[in-house]
């Protein structure tokens, strides 16, 4: 049989389907919120697209101005008829709209930062995880996002059967190994989740009802309708080992290094939080949480540099709980005088949280203003009934959940001894 056969038979069993992968109108939404405020109309890249369900979505509910890329042209067709008739098809100046486009994710034909969103629901394993990351950085503008999805491990230990497929198929990581991998590639993560059982149902069940009603007399069908049985299947008795889950990701600002504080900087630290915050008061406790071996995270004092290589910013991240339950604190921040303003303290706020959720943290409070730490993540902390020890305004506790996979505890939050509090 032909390569052409099995191929023409695959497309067939999957064309107008309302998915080629797991997912949902609600997990889209998540990554849209997690991917920050955007420009007034984003230019989105939807690379792998499919039939569009999320470019239609990015178009109709983000306003944005999307070029959907795909190889197969009947799933290009399938998402222009659906563009025009909701309006997006650009004859609305004002509104979101979709161009269909074909051509190769490998090779992109576009100018480096065109777009403020990079997008590939279920679709990056066409190139790999870390090819993504390479290649598609150039696409976005200063600012911009890239937002995947990829199958991942859930468990350190999967079964044989479940390892033996994926070992054959695309080979899995973590989430933290991924985002540990877009740490690496240049990447801040702004955020992972992952997805619910739901986004596999959206997808298998539509797929599995076709498998049913196939017409496997046709030259390549029933190898296409075997293989897709037993990717069900497999899902159905192994699905607690794997699973989707999204990445949000920002490149990371090529101007500004980041690095974890080294010794015998304790008193070029020290210097910063001094000159920060006009007093010795904020150093002291940077010393006293150095100090306290129940307080302190190997690994989690951050410095940003200035040009020379000193010291512009500090941030630290501490042990503190939640109901006894252990959480992270970030505090305290200090950027040095003549360094504010220029990014430098993002830049360590940004860099200390990756290093936290490598690191396998997942939870991090933080007592700060209610206007900066929401660009990083940040939530009302008593959205989660996580409560202070002492009075604070309920906008300025603030609470940033790193694996949701996790319970989140809630109660009241315990700070270290020399918090004072």
């Amino acid at each position: 049989m032909s390569d052409n056969a099995l191929r023409d038979s695959f497309f067939a069993l999957h064309h107008g389907l309302p998915r080629q992968g797991p997912g949902s109108d609600t997990t889209t939404r998540r990554l849209l919120s997690l991917a920050g405020p955007l420009p007034a109309r984003p230019r989105v890249l939807d690379l792998g697209c499919g039939p569009g369900r999320s470019a239609l979505l990015l178009a109709a509910e983000a306003g944005a101005g999307v070029t959907a890329v795909d190889t197969h042209e009947p799933f290009l067709a399938e998402l222009r008829e659906s563009a025009a008739a909701r309006g997006l098809d650009g004859t609305d100046s004002d509104g979101g709209s979709v161009r269909a486009l074909r051509a190769d994710m490998g090779a992109l034909p576009f100018p480096d930062g065109s777009f403020d969103l990079v997008w590939a629901e279920s679709s990056v394993f066409v190139l790999g995880f870390d090819r993504a990351l390479a290649e598609w950085r150039r696409l976005l503008a200063p600012g911009g996002t890239l937002v995947l999805t990829e199958c991942v491990w859930t468990t350190g230990e999967p079964g044989p059967a479940a390892r033996a497929f994926w070992e054959e198929h695309y080979p899995l990581r973590t989430v933290t190994g991924n985002a540990a991998a877009a740490v690496a590639a240049g990447y801040h993560v702004l955020g992972t989740f992952l997805q619910p059982e739901g986004d596999w149902d959206e997808y298998y069940g539509p797929l599995a009802a076709r498998a049913e009603a196939a017409d496997t007399s046709v030259p390549g069908m029933a190898e296409a309708v075997a293989g897709a049985r037993a990717e069900i299947a497999l899902r159905r008795g192994h699905g607690s080992d794997y699973g989707y889950a999204g990445f949000v990701l920002r490149p990371a600002d090529p101007r500004r290094r980041t690095r974890p504080e080294a010794p015998g900087e304790e008193a070029e630290v020290r210097r910063v939080e001094a000159a920060a915050f006009g007093s010795e008061a904020e150093a002291d406790l940077v010393d006293a949480l150095r100090a306290d071996p129940g307080a302190r995270l190997p690994g989690l004092s951050y410095v940003a540099e200035a040009p020379d290589g000193t010291v512009a910013a500090h941030a630290l991240v501490t042990r503190c709980h939640v109901d006894g339950a252990p959480a992270a604190a970030l505090a305290p921040v200090a950027v040095a005088p003549e360094h504010q303003r220029t990014g430098a303290g993002q830049a360590v706020v940004r860099a200390v949280l990756d290093a936290a959720r490598l690191r396998g943290e997942t939870l991090v409070l933080v007592l700060g203003h209610p206007e900066y730490y929401p660009r990083f993540g940040f939530e009302r902390a008593s959205a989660y009934g996580i409560r202070p020890g002492f009075e604070v305004p309920d906008e300025a506790m603030r609470a940033l959940v790193l694996d949701d996979s996790a319970p989140v505890p809630a109660g009241a939050l315990v700070h270290p001894a020399a918090f004072g509090v």
